[in-house]
């Protein structure tokens, strides 16, 4: 099954003509999410390959505008392109408390109807994600925001590592993780789950299993019967298991809270963590609550993540091809994090680059 992210705004605080602001997609062929959607995410998506109406579930890390102003835009485009007729499936969007109150003051503000079903998912933050004169203890009083509509839920941590479970499917688990930032912030892992391992012919066809539909079940996991009244279990005819790939996207941080975080990203396929400035300028990035390549590199480390692929740049750093008076060369953000990264690759996304995940060789 193929796996893939595409990147549609890799930019920090606002759209230029250079970066968009953060979006990214991941898809399989059977599911296609977006993970933030900062302002002008739709108009990207009419510039790639996408299709926005393909998004059955969005994810937002945190409620800065850059990374949730399109979302209004994107959610009304999407419903008019589906006509009159309310045919797309119900999409789910998980977030920070206080995202459903943006979303729904926002489409009655400007008198917007979509004509599909949409449930918000809030994730309930704790005082340590950000400084103290920025929280708000939403878990104690919702009365501005009012209570959860039927079908939409308040998500709690785990109090022992501080993460949170979203998902839990026949494909997939995604958990989120808390991070550190100006306003509280949220990391999501994606974790595909194994696959069944490769049938042995050779041993089916000893065992007098005929080729049919018995294959297709002893590869699903179920034993099967002969009409002999011999019974045959999986674990008799078929290969190890085929891990599953783990995909692992950090919103804007300057450190990670969960202590379950790096446990959750293990063994990542790849890692996407914020680079917003170089290492020179550590100490006002972490001022800012954002990362540098060397910290992006160093949890990437600590997960030991395959590949790490750094995002969100200031505005100031540019491709060497569009560089002028006053801009810096995007490249050190990469040469600094090769300094310090020991997994098999650092990568600079760019808006509209495709990172493929391929599956996994036992």
């Amino acid at each position: 099954m193929s796996m893939d992210v595409t990147f549609l705004g890799t930019g920090s605080a606002y759209p230029s003509p250079c970066r968009g602001a953060s979006a990214a997609v991941f898809r399989t062929e059977g599911e296609c999410w977006l993970f933030d959607c900062g302002e002008g995410t739709q108009t990207q998506f009419m510039k790639s390959a996408l299709r926005a109406g393909r998004i059955t579930k969005i994810f937002i890390t945190h409620l800065h505008g850059d990374h949730m102003f399109g979302l209004p835009g994107f959610l009304c485009t999407v419903s008019l392109q589906c006509g009159s007729t309310p045919t797309k499936q119900n999409v789910d969007i998980y977030g920070p408390v206080g995202l459903r109150s943006f979303i729904h003051m926002s489409l009655e503000v400007s008198h917007s109807q979509l004509m599909f079903p949409y449930t918000v998912h809030e994730l309930l933050p704790s005082e340590d994600q950000c400084p103290a004169e920025e929280f708000k203890d939403f878990s104690k009083n919702r009365t501005e925001y009012g209570p959860p509509p039927p079908g939409e839920q308040a998500i709690v941590s785990d109090p022992s590592d501080g993460t949170y479970s979203l998902l839990d499917d026949e494909q997939f688990t995604v958990k989120a993780f808390k991070l550190y930032h100006r306003i509280p912030s949220f990391g999501f892992v994606i974790t595909e789950k194994e696959r069944p391992g490769k049938l042995n012919v050779n041993k089916l066809r000893e065992l007098g299993v005929p080729p049919g539909p018995l294959y297709g079940k002893l590869k699903l996991g179920t034993a099967v019967t002969l009409e002999n009244g011999q019974t045959i279990s999986p674990s008799d005819v078929l290969g190890d298991p085929v891990p599953g790939r783990k995909v692992c996207i950090l919103g804007d941080c300057s450190g990670v809270v969960a202590c379950g975080a790096a446990g959750l990203c293990q063994d990542a396929d790849i890692l996407i963590h914020e680079a917003t400035l170089d290492d020179s300028q550590m100490e006002k990035a972490k001022d800012h609550g954002h990362s540098t390549p060397k910290m992006a590199a160093e949890f990437a480390n600590l997960c030991g993540a395959k590949k790490l692929v750094l995002t969100h740049f200031s505005q100031r750093y540019k491709p060497p091809g569009l560089l002028s008076e006053g801009d810096e060369d995007v490249t050190v953000l990469k040469t600094q994090a090769e300094s310090v990264f020991i997994g098999e690759s650092v990568i600079l996304a760019e808006d509209f680059l495709t990172i493929n995940i391929p599956l996994k060789k036992l």
